[in-house]
């Protein structure tokens, strides 16, 4: 069983890049706290008065919108200086991430302004978690769980967005064992349910197989979100995955009651589930009602399905006529045989003759002395004792029918004579 198609949002946030407005080329620490519990908080810096002159100008272009000549400005910069270097290549990766297609690019630049601990606490900590982000967006899924665990470690923050990435990193790396406990800490730390870690989480157990797992997240799904349709079904199928057939019926029901059921597959699920819990004739009629309505294809499989549903709810005259359909669409010998019986069965032998009839034209030798004891019993039903007699003779040519042909022509020579019909 599998759960809808790729049903993780991938998840590729790129942080805000929010390029503060540098007056006086000065940097103060975040009076907010930022960082771990007992860290010491550096010095503050300010670039060099020869940089901060260029950043300076950087920034001037940056807000004319002249991107590239801000770049130009900036890619000139030459410092020993740790932290001018650290500020200059902050900017530079800030403005490359901005641009479409310069994500690669701007991770260079972004990696080495936070190699070592020289920006304000603020900056280090938003830098760590964009470049966690670029990786992600990159699809570097490795070193995006490095640079997250690197932005944790440095702020100590619960950020249930983080988790969140975190926890699709590993789903995308197929290190399934590893998704549930940062989708764990996000579901516990959203104020309003998201959606994201639940399906992470169920989709990870899923592709592990472990169904009973599945199961308790699709139930929380449900009473999460109890308004989306495709948790209702999934969980219905989930217990069908364990064989639990009465509470896959009874979700499925609640489902299709409220209109989430709205494709043919979970139609046709809702239909069997109502079968083995020996409920046929709904199984029947839900078929019949959304084939009429054209949610599910009037084609020989389904018409075939159908057919078997009222046979076991024994509308026999419904049966017969879905066999008939797909006999018509298949041209199988067996839907014939199965109309000619039900037919046969309902005491209307002319039907059931001409259906009969059309499986013997099909059989080409296979069963044919069973399709010729339908057919004796069918005209001797109708009276019709030589027809009877023709066909209970060409039984007898058959090895399988042989001996109950033999028993019926005594028979039928008794009825013919006492009518005073010649055989």
């Amino acid at each position: 069983m599998k759960i809808t198609k790729n049903p993780i949002s991938k998840l590729i946030v790129l942080s805000s890049i929010v390029l503060c407005s540098y007056s006086g080329l000065a940097q103060a620490q975040s009076s907010a706290p930022i960082v771990c519990p007992g860290y010491k908080q550096g010095p503050s810096n300010i670039p060099s008065e020869r940089v901060g002159k260029k950043i300076q100008k950087a920034y001037e272009a940056y807000n004319n919108d002249q991107m590239q000549e801000a770049l130009t400005i900036l890619y000139d910069i030459d410092s020993s200086d740790a932290f001018d270097r650290a500020f200059t290549d902050k900017f530079i990766g800030q403005l490359l991430a901005s641009q479409e297609g310069q994500s690669a690019k701007a991770l260079g630049y972004l990696q080495n302004s936070v190699k070592e601990k020289q920006l304000t606490d603020g900056d280090h900590a938003s830098i760590l978690k964009l470049v966690a982000d670029l990786n992600l967006q990159e699809q570097k899924f490795a070193d995006a769980l490095v640079w997250y665990q690197k932005y944790i470690d440095f702020t100590c923050k619960q950020d249930p967005d983080v988790y969140v990435r975190m926890a699709n990193s590993y789903h995308e790396l197929k290190q399934f064992d590893k998704v549930v406990e940062p989708a764990d800490k996000a579901i516990a730390l959203y104020e309003k349910p998201n959606k994201n870690p639940y399906v992470l989480k169920l989709s990870a157990f899923v592709e592990r197989k472990k169904w009973p797992q599945a199961i308790e997240v699709a139930e929380d799904l449900v009473r999460t979100f109890p308004d989306t349709a495709q948790w209702w079904s999934q969980l219905g199928m989930f217990y069908a995955q364990v064989e639990d057939y009465k509470k896959s019926l009874a979700m499925l029901e609640v489902a299709y009651n409220n209109g989430f059921l709205t494709k043919e597959s979970e139609i046709r699920v809702l239909s069997q589930l109502f079968a083995s819990n020996d409920i046929p004739y709904k199984a029947a009629t839900i078929l019949e009602k959304h084939m009429k309505e054209g949610l599910l294809k009037s084609d020989e499989k389904n018409l075939a399905s159908l057919a078997n549903a009222f046979h076991s709810a024994k509308e026999i005259k419904k049966a017969a006529y879905y066999y008939g359909k797909a006999a018509a669409l298949s041209n199988d010998v067996d839907h014939y045989r199965r109309q000619g019986s039900l037919l046969a069965a309902a005491e209307d032998y002319k039907n059931a003759i001409s259906a009969f009839d059309k499986a013997l034209e099909l059989a080409k030798g296979q069963d044919e002395g069973k399709l010729h004891i339908e057919l004796m019993t069918s005209y001797f039903y109708l009276n019709d004792f030589k027809q009877a007699h023709k066909h209970v003779k060409l039984a007898m040519n058959d090895s399988a029918t042989a001996r109950t042909a033999k028993s019926w022509e005594a028979y039928i020579k008794e009825k013919a004579r006492n009518r005073g019909i010649k055989l």
